[in-house]
């Protein structure tokens, strides 16, 4: 697929964050000159061609006031690696699940981040996690310090 200007533009607003309104992808659209419907279909065709591949977030959790995150690894049954994760990624407290392979020192192959606003927090969700999937096999990595989150930057806005 070819880029045309347009198509830079809208990328180059996309790169970054998004407006923070109740309707962010109709604030991009109308800097980029297109209507909301627009700018939709050409993300689903970016998407079909290849050349997005996904929308991500960044969670700024401390302006967010959740002051304590931790990586928390889980030891699942690879038969209820999906049921486990679509249980976990209901905890509002997870802001992301991941699948990973496993390794001989490192036998969790599920990853979920939590935030709370202290460990001890942390600590009581991963237990309640814990129970609920009766899974007792995890290992909760809590977060030292914050590294600058950036998103990939293509074309200038």
């Amino acid at each position: 697929m070819h880029l045309a200007d347009l198509d830079k533009k809208i990328i180059a607003h996309l790169q970054g964050d998004l407006p923070l309104c109740r309707a962010p992808y109709a604030a991009v659209a109308k800097e980029a000159g297109i209507s909301e419907e627009e700018l939709l279909q050409k993300i689903a065709d970016y998407l079909a061609a290849g050349i997005l591949r996904r929308m991500g977030t960044i969670l700024r959790h401390h302006l967010a006031g959740f002051t304590a995150n931790a990586m928390c690894g889980w030891s699942v049954p690879p038969e209820r690696v999906e049921e486990v994760g679509r249980l976990f990624a209901a905890f509002p407290q997870a802001s992301h699940v991941y699948q990973r392979p496993t390794y001989p020192d490192w036998p969790y192959n599920i990853l979920t981040m939590l935030h709370g606003r202290t460990d001890a927090e942390l600590e009581l969700t991963a237990r309640e996690m814990s129970v609920s999937a009766r899974i007792s096999d995890y290992t909760l990595l809590h977060s030292m310090r914050e590294f600058k989150k950036t998103s990939m930057n293509y074309f200038a806005g």
